[in-house]
């Protein structure tokens, strides 16, 4: 039997909690093998100056109650520079073969730093490098000098790297801890629109909004949602 959440349409009598729907889709596209990254979601964040930008990331957790999203990134990033000016955000998944799309809309807080030291010591030693050799969003003179740069910082760590990044001497990489600069993002979503594809273009649209009022812990205390169905 399918699941109620992935019918061709919303139910006639919208649903109290879009998250649980929107985490419903994103499972069955990952038990689905959809694409590469069934996880990829565009991120969109405001500069100081009102310049819209929008990149990739990928989402590492989908917390559908309280109702929040999570991903990592360097904390010197230029997203993470504009979150810090402006921490509301946008994000987008789309399924194109599934016919589906989720957009959120919200405010971003830094991941609890005991979330993003277990999320850094579950990666492999060459990402965990990665976060420590680039210095995102700054420019750079050359690839070659990236290599170097990633290289030297690997060294620190006692890891002597093979000329193509991929490899090291010696039988065990070393620990290598978590860069302070370095960590997750909850976005929790005070808008959340689903979307699903139909015949036509008579597509099946509704959205939901909700309260956040933040509390003591760097987090929100969440009110109830309430939907309305949209025109396509």
């Amino acid at each position: 039997m399918s699941h109620e959440h992935l019918a061709a349409t919303l139910p006639a009598k919208l649903p109290d909690d879009p998250m649980h729907w929107a985490a419903t889709w994103l499972e069955d596209a990952t038990r689905a093998n959809l694409r590469r990254n069934p996880n990829a979601m565009v991120v969109s964040t405001v500069s100081a100056d009102g310049t819209p930008s929008s990149r990739v990331v990928l989402c590492k957790s989908f917390v559908a109650d309280p109702g929040y999203i999570v991903f990592y990134t360097n904390y010197r990033s230029q997203k993470s520079r504009e979150i810090e000016g402006n921490p509301r955000v946008a994000v987008n998944f789309h399924w194109d073969a599934r016919g589906r799309q989720v957009r959120l809309q919200g405010l971003a807080v830094k991941s609890p730093a005991e979330e993003s030291d277990r999320y850094f010591a579950s990666r492999d030693w060459g990402s965990q490098v990665g976060a420590w050799g680039s210095d995102q969003s700054s420019e750079l003179a050359s690839r070659e000098a990236l290599k170097e740069q990633v290289r030297a910082r690997a060294t620190q760590f006692g890891l002597e790297l093979a000329d193509d990044l991929q490899s090291h001497k010696g039988s065990d990489a070393p620990l290598i801890p978590r860069p302070p600069h370095w960590g997750g993002f909850r976005i929790w979503p005070q808008r959340v629109e689903l979307w699903i594809e139909g015949a036509d273009r008579i597509h099946d649209r509704a959205a939901w909004t909700r309260e956040l009022v933040p509390d003591e812990s760097d987090a929100f205390v969440a009110g109830p949602w309430s939907g309305s169905r949209l025109q396509p």
